[in-house]
């Protein structure tokens, strides 16, 4: 009689979804889903929301967390009394980020994160009810951020993951990950790269797939990553399409002078839920002065306006659309409507292919320097497994389409293959040369 295989748990903690994955060593792995109003979901969003209730005599009596959408709708509700992060993962790996104040309360990175990862799990219910030993957890191949810490963010990590009880705590390469779920596919031997666009991050593995006595083996050969993927599309087009409309490039007069409007004023559209705290500061007494001296005052009118009304959630959404619509569409109508203001304007792919140019070129050098370190040629690659929601940008798809064919390209799974993946590498024979721990 044999014993029944442990489970394990695969979690990819992404900067804008959060998606995780339980395998039990008897074929594919399952998603965790979620119950959403009439529908479940599977990519939960990384984003918290604390709220303060206040008691009949007008003080805090009790702190409300949310994570994911239930997070958005909170915030959404109540803007100015709900503190809203999101993206979080991008200051894992940075030094300098060390607390944050909410409500009152100081949080560390390991706060935040033990904090999403349990209302995470509360929110799935009876999937997650009781935790195996092991997880194998995502890493992305280069952390966000100008200088790293890399050993920094996996001991945040591990302090978090540990709250919720995982004694066996391993990390994989977020790449690694969707290569195995691609290897599901693989009918021969093959050496396949694997490129996966996060919202903060791109990653690239090289791994070589190959068949023994019907196992299939696998030999990492390679791995490159940069720190810029779909979040930063994003803020291209805020920059190129919005912010003018809401005064940035115009001109204030000042006594004699026409000075140039602040361009710190629209830094905060990098990242919506910082528009709330862009109105709470003090810099929003001098956007409303502004009005009274700018030479284009319907422009400032506007900003106060999306800033007063919390219309960045919206504006937002308008923004994902037209992306998703270049994807598809040589140009496309963007749109956003909201209160009073109104910003439509016709944008070719090729002006948004510009704007991105510096991403682009970001990403074709870290691809190059996958392939430089495997040893490998272009020609020496099988198969290329795109995967994560910016894989639908053309531009994005041309760099690998001029360097293997279409006839290399494959892509599926865009959301589900990563933590697919890392529950399936959890049950490797040889865990070490898949992941790694945390440093001591």
């Amino acid at each position: 009689m044999t014993s029944a295989v442990q489970p394990t748990i695969g979690i990819d903690f992404g900067t804008t979804n959060t998606v995780v994955a339980i395998a039990d060593g008897s074929g594919p792995a399952r998603l965790v889903r979620f119950p959403v109003g009439e529908k479940d979901i599977f990519a939960f969003r990384s984003a918290l929301s604390f709220h303060s209730m206040a008691g009949p005599d007008g003080r805090p009596t009790e702190r409300v967390i949310e994570a994911g959408p239930w997070a958005i709708e909170a915030y959404v509700e109540d803007p100015l009394e709900t503190r809203f992060v999101q993206s979080f993962k991008t200051f894992a790996a940075s030094a300098a980020f060390t607390e944050t104040k909410i409500l009152d309360r100081r949080y560390l990175f390991e706060d935040l994160l033990a904090a999403f990862l349990f209302k995470l799990r509360d929110h799935a219910g009876g999937q997650m009810a009781n935790l195996p030993p092991r997880v194998i957890v995502g890493r992305p191949v280069t952390f966000a951020g100008g200088n790293p810490d890399e050993s920094l963010a996996l001991r945040r990590y591990e302090a978090a993951f540990e709250r919720l009880g995982f004694s066996d705590i391993r990390y994989a390469h977020e790449p690694v990950g969707a290569a195995f779920f691609f290897a599901r596919q693989l009918k021969e031997d093959a050496t396949v790269l694997v490129a996966d666009f996060g919202g903060g991050t791109s990653d690239f593995s090289i791994v070589r797939f190959e068949r023994h006595g019907g196992q299939l083996r696998s030999v990492p050969l390679a791995r490159s990553g940069v720190g810029v993927a779909g979040d930063a599309f994003d803020y291209r087009i805020i920059d190129n399409v919005v912010s003018p409309e809401l005064g940035k490039g115009s001109l204030y007069k000042a006594m004699s002078s026409r000075l140039p409007i602040p361009q710190r004023y629209y830094t905060a559209f990098a990242r919506w839920d910082q528009l709330a705290m862009l109105r709470a500061s003090k810099d929003m007494r001098d956007i409303r002065a502004l009005e009274r001296t700018a030479v284009e005052p319907e422009k400032i009118a506007r900003l106060i306006e999306v800033l007063d009304d919390n219309h960045g959630y919206a504006l937002y959404r308008s923004v994902s659309g037209l992306k998703e619509a270049l994807s598809s569409q040589e140009s496309a109508l963007f749109s956003f409507k909201a209160g009073s203001v109104v910003i439509e304007r016709d944008v070719a792919r090729s002006e948004f292919e510009g704007w991105i140019a510096p991403e682009l070129k970001a990403i074709e050098t870290a691809v190059d320097q996958a392939l430089e370190r495997s040893g490998l040629a272009a020609e020496g690659v099988d198969r290329v497994f795109l995967t994560g929601g910016s894989s639908f940008v053309p531009a994005v798809r041309d760099i690998f389409l001029r360097r293997f064919g279409a006839e290399r390209i494959e892509s599926g799974g865009e959301f589900e293959s990563i933590a697919s993946g890392l529950a399936l590498i959890g049950h490797e024979p040889d865990l070490d040369l898949w992941s790694e721990r945390a440093p001591g």
